[in-house]
């Protein structure tokens, strides 16, 4: 039997986690605009979608999906209004333009970005794909439960590093002055990339 390339698995989470998208996106404008606990909990929420679709694609739910292409497509619909509401959002806030206010951090308001940032990671439709990807080049068939959950805890852990690495990282005191003196520009780059997410992931197709 095949081994599993346990190399070729983390480098591609490697470059996934490390490339601009919708997450990154995310824990990075939460970072700036929130503060360092907000940014925490938003990539918290990542991490843990992550782990899940990690854990699905382990056990076969990707194929599952792709299978029942009505599943992916419910996840496609709904995770395209998600990244069309968050353009939306940043596209208000870079027109009227006001001054950041950094609001309180509560325990509510952290179950609300750990909500957003779990949201967006579920219903991502090319963290099924990429996942479903991974295991079906980096793991071979017949692997016994423990590789797959050496998989999962390698895959979970640089997950965790890079996403709760942003966080750290954007909520310094530069990236926070940087965000407050332009605000419009990054929430109007934001709205880009979020309405460009959106977009593309309506007019994917699976083949």
């Amino acid at each position: 039997m095949s081994e599993i390339n346990l190399t070729l698995i983390l480098f591609a989470a490697l470059l996934a986690a490390g490339s601009p998208g919708p997450a990154t996106l995310t824990i990075a404008g939460t970072s700036m605009a929130s503060g360092r606990k907000a940014g925490l909990a938003v990539a918290a929420g990542v991490t843990t979608g992550s782990f899940m679709w990690s854990v699905g694609a382990a056990f076969g739910l990707g194929a599952i999906m792709l299978a029942n292409v009505w599943l992916f497509e419910v996840v496609r619909y709904v995770g395209a209004a998600y990244l069309g509401w968050l353009a939306l959002k940043s596209a208000r806030a870079a027109w009227l333009g006001a001054a950041l206010k950094i609001p309180p951090v509560t325990q509510k308001s952290l179950k609300g970005h750990y909500a957003k940032g779990l949201g967006l990671h579920l219903t991502n439709p090319k963290a099924i794909l990429f996942f479903g990807a991974l295991y079906s080049v980096g793991v071979p068939p017949g692997t016994p439960v423990t590789g797959l959950l050496i998989v999962i805890g390698s895959v979970g852990c640089l997950s965790l590093t890079m996403f709760h690495g942003y966080a750290l990282i954007f909520s310094s005191g530069p990236m926070m002055r940087g965000y407050a003196r332009a605000k419009r520009v990054f929430e109007a780059v934001f709205a880009v990339f979020f309405g460009a997410a959106a977009l593309r992931i309506l007019t994917a197709r699976l083949g």
